[in-house]
């Protein structure tokens, strides 16, 4: 199982979960969206033992982890290629180099292999960072909006190549984008008030990652803007 067990955590004086339950779907796409603040990066990092709770139980193997935060997280000194072989030095596996230059091709990056962060834009960097948690290779994925730096046609690209290797994984992704949610997720969870609440909404039919013209998709964007809207009116 993955989820909380009658969690209770406070943050910055704001009680943020109160005797908080939820478990997630195994081997599917998970979308958390809601307001900025309402604790949807909290949640990513309850899960991956980053913050401590006051009560409760998380319900994760962290061994089974791969994590990509809103920051890149990339090491100056290395080069991209061993910036995304990072997962097997730390852990003493032998690196699988031709893997890495694999997905670096993937997300645009094979002419860039021995460049510096420093000398990559910041959509590059994400990139990186999206190659090396494809690299980790671990059952479950937490993402902490992972496309946010980048453009238009570079996302769209990306949310493909993602959905289609994280297939039978369990992926937990914070989004403010609906579209994005659409088509990747097979749950999608609206967070709103405080303590925490969660909404459970329908996903658009058809398997991720879905066509981003498809009329089921488009239809479900503008439902999911609707409501996420109301959440935000209500609680002004």
């Amino acid at each position: 199982m993955l989820g909380f067990d009658g969690v209770s955590f406070s943050w910055s004086a704001q009680r943020l979960l109160h005797n908080f339950s939820l478990t997630f779907a195994v081997g599917k796409t998970t979308a958390l969206l809601g307001a900025s603040g309402i604790g949807k990066s909290s949640l990513l990092q309850l899960l991956a033992g980053l913050r401590p709770i006051e009560q409760g139980r998380i319900l994760v193997d962290r061994s089974q982890i791969a994590w990509m935060g809103q920051q890149d997280q990339l090491y100056p000194w290395l080069s991209v290629v061993d910036n995304v072989l990072l997962p097997s030095t730390l852990t003493g596996q032998p690196p699988d180099r031709r893997r890495a230059e694999y997905l670096l091709e993937k997300v645009g990056l094979a002419h860039r292999l021995s460049a510096k962060p420093h000398q990559l834009s910041g959509g590059m960097r994400q990139r990186v960072a999206l190659a090396r948690t494809l690299y980790t290779d671990r059952p479950v994925i937490l993402m902490d909006e992972p496309f946010a730096m980048l453009d238009a046609i570079t996302k769209l690209r990306l949310q493909t190549l993602t959905g289609e290797l994280l297939k039978g994984k369990t992926v937990i992704m914070v989004t403010h984008d609906p579209a994005e949610a659409c088509r990747l997720a097979e749950e999608i969870l609206l967070l709103h008030r405080s303590p925490l609440e969660v909404t459970a909404l329908a996903a658009p039919l058809g398997e991720p990652p879905r066509p981003a013209d498809d009329l089921g998709l488009l239809t479900a964007q503008a439902a999911l803007l609707a409501r996420l809207e109301a959440y935000e009116i209500s609680s002004e």
